[in-house]
Parts: C-alpha cells; sequence; structure tokens
C-alpha cells in the first residue's frame, strides 16, 4: 500500500523485484495475480496512457530528433490540452526544474543533468496523480546526483503528489523517502519510515542492508543460533558499565574527515567500529557495546525481545 501524497522509495539490490513492480503499477507489465488499485478504482486491465502515472527512465527515453519544448509538450499535444494552456503549464515547469534558457535546445546539446530534468518536466506538464521513477539519477555522477536529490524532495514538497521512486542506492533510500519498501526475491523485506527501519530493522537482511559499514552481526557463540548485532557507531573505543566489553585489536584504520572507520580483530571475528576517536593500527584495547545498542535475532535471522535471561547469557558469553 502507497500512501496518497508521500514520497515512496522501492528499494533493494538487482533482481529483487522493485522495477518490475513499479512496471506492473504502470501497466507496462502483466501481472499474472492479485488486484492494483490507484484511488480505490482497479486498473488490472486499464491501458498505462489511461491510468493517469507519469514515468520517469533511467536512460530519459527522450526525442533525439525535438526540441526541449518539444519533448516536454509532446504528451499534452496527445491529450488534446489547448494550446494556451500547454504554453503555460510548459513556462511554469520549466521555471521549477530550471529549464527555461533550454527550450530550444535539441537533448543532444544538454548535459545529463539538464537531460533529466527534461524527463522530469515531461512527466510533471501532465500533471498526473502519480509519478513513478525508475532510476533516475543513476546516470548521473556523484556530485550531480546529490544536487537532483535535493531538487526532487523540493519538487516532492511543492506538488504533494505521489511520488514512487525505485533505486538501490540505500542512500538515495534513506534521504529522500517518507516511506521505504525493503525488497528481496520478489518480496517486501521491511516497509517503514527510513528512521525507524535503521533504528528498527526487523531482521538481519534489513539491518544490514542500510548503513554503512554494515552491522556487526556475532554468531556462534550464543545458544539457539541466536545472532548479536550492533551498529558499527554504536562501538565505543573504551569500556562500558552496561553491556559487553570485547579484547580487539585494531587491523585497519580508514580516515573519512569527520569520522574513522576502524576494523578490530577480536576472538569473535572482525567487528567494524564508526568513530570521531582517533587511534593508531597495532593498537591493543577493549571496546565495549552498551546493551540498548544491541539487537538479537534468531535462527530465522528475524528480530527476537531482548529479555533479562539473555542479556544474562551474552554478559556471560562475552564478559560485561
Amino acid at each position: 500500500e502507497i500512501k496518497d501524497g508521500s514520497f515512496t522509495v522501492l528499494v533493494g539490490p538487482s533482481g529483487c523485484g522493485k522495477s518490475t513492480t513499479l512496471r506492473m503499477i504502470t501497466g507496462l507489465e502483466t501481472i499474472t495475480d492479485g488486484d492494483i488499485l490507484i484511488d480505490g478504482k482497479r486498473v488490472n486491465d486499464v491501458a498505462p496512457g489511461k491510468r493517469d502515472i507519469s514515468m520517469v527512465f533511467q536512460n530519459y527515453a527522450l526525442y533525439p530528433t525535438m526540441t526541449v519544448k518539444d519533448n516536454i509538450e509532446f504528451g499534452l499535444i496527445n491529450k488534446k490540452i489547448p494550446k494556451e494552456e500547454r504554453e503555460k503549464r510548459i513556462k511554469e515547469v520549466s521555471e521549477i526544474v530550471g529549464l527555461t534558457p533550454y527550450l530550444d535546445r535539441m537533448p543532444a546539446n544538454l548535459s545529463g543533468g539538464q537531460r533529466q530534468r527534461v524527463a522530469l518536466a515531461r512527466a510533471m506538464v501532465k500533471e498526473p496523480k502519480v509519478f513513478m521513477m525508475d532510476e533516475p539519477l543513476s546516470n548521473l555522477d556523484a556530485k550531480l546526483r546529490g544536487a537532483m536529490r535535493v531538487e526532487l524532495i523540493n519538487m516532492h514538497k511543492r506538488m504533494g503528489t505521489t511520488f514512487v521512486y525505485v533505486t538501490h542506492d540505500q542512500v538515495e533510500a534513506m534521504s529522500m523517502a517518507d516511506d521505504i519498501v525493503l525488497m528481496d526475491k520478489g518480496k517486501i523485506i521491511q516497509q517503514s519510515s527510513p528512521a525507524e527501519l535503521y533504528h528498527n530493522p526487523n531482521c538481519i537482511y534489513t539491518a544490514q542492508f542500510v548503513g554503512s559499514p554494515q552491522t556487526n552481526i556475532i554468531d556462534g557463540h550464543l545458544p539457539n543460533e541466536i545472532k548479536l548485532g550492533f551498529r558499527p557507531e554504536k562501538v565505543r573505543m573504551h569500556e562500558v558499565e552496561n553491556g559487553i566489553n570485547i579484547q580487539a585489536k585494531i587491523a585497519t584504520r580508514e580516515m573519512l574527515g569527520a569520522e574513522i572507520i576502524y576494523s578490530l580483530e577480536t576472538a569473535y571475528g572482525t567487528i567494524m567500529a564508526k568513530t570521531d576517536v582517533d587511534m593508531p593500527v597495532d593498537t591493543e584495547l577493549k571496546f565495549g557495546v552498551e546493551y540498548d545498542n544491541m539487537y538479537l535475532f534468531g535462527a530465522d535471522t528475524y528480530r527476537i525481545p531482548f529479555t533479562a535471561e539473555l542479556k544474562d547469557i551474552i554478559a556471560g558469553v562475552f564478559g560485561g
């Protein structure tokens, strides 16, 4: 279920089904089972052009022999929108996406970011109920991707229209979405806000998909195949009182400006830490993780409650 007016992002690895889901909603893929409802109306057999949806593709899909203005206008002519209304909409939308100076140019004479804006403008000008976007920023360089993310967030705020956005990039998903649908192998693993997904993952897959470096998982040391998880930024480079303390040696140190990422060699495998504490490689230390910052996962990899009994077992195994 996608909430009206939300910025919903479908995220997951290649082949998980996110683009197929998007194409089914738009009518570009035939569905074999179930129903698709838009505004409560079943659209299984409604043609793509009649679903009141605009799609922005990864490769922009612009007409190379048409000017920017003609590309934007093309869909409106097909919908038989009167010329005066077309001109008004093109003017408004061109100003929103910063294309006013480029309306007479051909797509070949535009940068990647400008072409992306043409694709967005062409979708916006139709004033659809839903915007569908399939990895629209993947062909842009990192700096431009960051700028376009901000533009899309602002555009969504201004328009209040429902956005459905597909990406494999967790940073894009976390920074843009109101609601994230994390998928794997055709199934929804977790659907929630970015904050909930990050701080309260329902399984190991979610915990490790979101966040960099990945969530640490210690396996094979607790009864009943219980696994202990904690995020690298929750590692304290000193002993803690209300948690576990583990002997370690710094194996590698990666300086990232304000933060440093360490890989720590321990008796329980390599542990990643992310902190602003600066220590040299080969330093031996006892690091701590507080109980409040731990996740516990059962044999099926899904979260289990953190009981007082399990806390005592963890303290006994790892040292409190």
